[in-house]
């Protein structure tokens, strides 16, 4: 009698081969989004205040800005690579630019098990298209980071609890999480709470490991900022409120209005936000996200995703909390991590909506889709373009003024006080230095002392007088800025 030949073992889906099929799709929207800013935003623009405050820290030769207490050193972090070779700005664009296409296509890839490419191509694509990202993707600063590691988060969590094979997730997730504690502890708290909590309530869910890592990637990537509160401010309580102080009061601030004024790519910071709502046809995407979003929701619990869709959106708004509700000031920058992690539920919804009419206008209704992608993208180029021209001018008359000192005779080793001394401090190669304000770090006496053993200069802003003790030395205006007219410098004597 023959023995029954024995069943084979059923194979497990090859998920990492299905996934690498949408590799060149993926990267071609990383390398679109690079070159979009290499094109558009990179040529001409200098380092702006905050910038130079972060580049400071790590690049060799430049006296180090005050680093105040809502700061944090992710930034440094990331550029240092570059800043320790160079002090070339364009450089530093570039490689910037070229590193975030490459944090864009991570954070996607992430994704890979989670949802179709064409739902995150369709997702890269519409926060890439948005001209706030395009015009931080090559700037030191945090935002657009946190919306990277912040969405890799997302999945890296999704990933892990809903598949406890998934190894590889469980390892990224402490990583990603502490990318974002490390250049923003404030976003890492926000982010995780929707994080936690599903932990927590969702039975399937309820895994001590998940829980376990979430806390290391908080711990390990705010342990710099934690040993930086005890060293300097006296603990984290200490360091906390300072910020707060910085901050203008962390409180109830209904701040919608203000980010709504920030929508036309007028002003990089609105602080204090008077200025009127121009241009409010620029605004209409930021009403229409809200609603994508969750209409997303539902399209994915259609499809058996319901979590993949709510999680994210409950991340986002959480993120977006103290930003809008908190703090009584606004830049189009905050809330790029909200709009990092609606893009996928916005996609959802998209995609879903063309696969549900019936086959035969399955291809009015891409083409609709693909003209509805292509005039948001178009509109927002225009809105890029009025931002980089903002930010150029302005950051500009920087550069201006420091060659202006340089031509008076200020060169390091020196010291530049006043309004924009950080940034005018920087483009000099100068320490700098104020007595007064939330960046207050030296005295009267120490500038007086400085003025002994080289050159000192004062910025003074228009129609103000000059510090007492500056009143007696050399005045010089300051020509040819386009965006701070008026401004004058008062030189220390030979």
């Amino acid at each position: 009698m023959r023995s029954a030949a024995p069943i084979p073992p059923r194979p497990r889906p090859d998920r990492a081969g299905v996934a690498a099929g949408g590799t060149p799709l993926l990267a071609g929207v990383a390398v679109a989004f690079s070159l979009a800013q290499l094109l558009f935003v990179t040529p001409g623009l200098h380092l702006g205040w905050d910038e130079t405050v972060y580049v400071s820290q790590v690049a060799p030769h430049i006296p180090s800005a005050y680093f105040s207490a809502p700061r944090a050193r992710g930034v440094p972090v990331l550029v240092a690579p570059l800043a320790l070779v160079t002090t070339s700005t364009l450089a530093l664009r570039i490689y910037l630019a070229v590193l975030s296409g490459g944090g864009l296509f991570l954070a996607l890839w992430v994704w890979r098990r989670l949802r179709p490419v064409p739902v995150l191509a369709l997702a890269g694509t519409l926060f890439a298209g948005l001209w706030v990202t395009q015009l931080y993707g090559p700037q030191a600063m945090p935002n657009l980071w946190v919306a990277f590691a912040g969405l890799a988060a997302v999945g890296c969590f999704l990933r892990a609890a809903q598949d406890r094979a998934d190894r590889s997730a469980l390892v990224q997730l402490p990583c990603a999480l502490a990318a974002v504690a490390l250049l923003r502890p404030s976003d890492a708290a926000w982010l995780t709470l929707p994080l936690a909590a599903a932990a927590l309530l969702v039975p399937h869910w309820r895994r001590p490991v998940l829980l376990a890592v979430i806390a290391a990637g908080l711990v390990l990537g705010g342990a710099p900022w934690i040993i930086e509160a005890y060293a300097s401010y006296g603990g984290i309580v200490a360091r906390l409120h300072r910020s707060s102080a910085i901050e203008g009061g962390i409180g109830l601030h209904i701040a919608l209005g203000d980010i709504l004024r920030t929508m036309d790519g007028g002003t990089m910071l609105c602080r204090p936000c008077t200025r009127a709502w121009r241009h409010w046809d620029a605004s209409l995407w930021w009403f229409a996200l809200p609603l994508a979003a969750a209409s997303g929701v539902p399209a994915a619990a259609r499809a058996r995703r319901l979590a993949t869709a709510l999680l994210p959106v409950l991340c986002g708004l959480s993120v977006a909390i103290p930003y809008l509700f908190l703090i009584d000031y606004a830049a189009p920058r905050f809330l790029l991590p909200t709009y990092a992690l609606a893009a996928v539920p916005v996609a959802d919804c998209a995609l879903s909506l063309t696969a549900s009419v019936r086959p035969a206008l399955r291809p009015a209704a891409l083409t609709l889709l693909a003209t509805l992608v292509t005039a948001q993208t178009v509109s927002q180029h225009l809105t890029l373009t009025h931002a980089v021209h903002v930010s150029t001018a302005g950051n500009g008359d920087y550069a201006r003024i420091a060659a202006d000192l340089r031509a008076l005779g200020v060169r390091p080793p020196c010291l530049i006080t006043g309004r924009l001394a950080t940034p005018v401090g920087y483009e000099a190669r100068c320490a700098s230095g104020q007595t007064a304000g939330h960046n207050r770090n030296t005295t009267r006496a120490a500038i007086l002392s400085t003025a002994r053993t080289e050159p000192v200069a004062v910025l003074v802003m228009p129609h103000h007088r000059p510090p007492a003790y500056a009143r007696a030395w050399t005045p010089h205006p300051l020509p040819g800025l386009r965006r701070h007219h008026g401004y004058r410098v008062f030189l220390s004597p030979r």
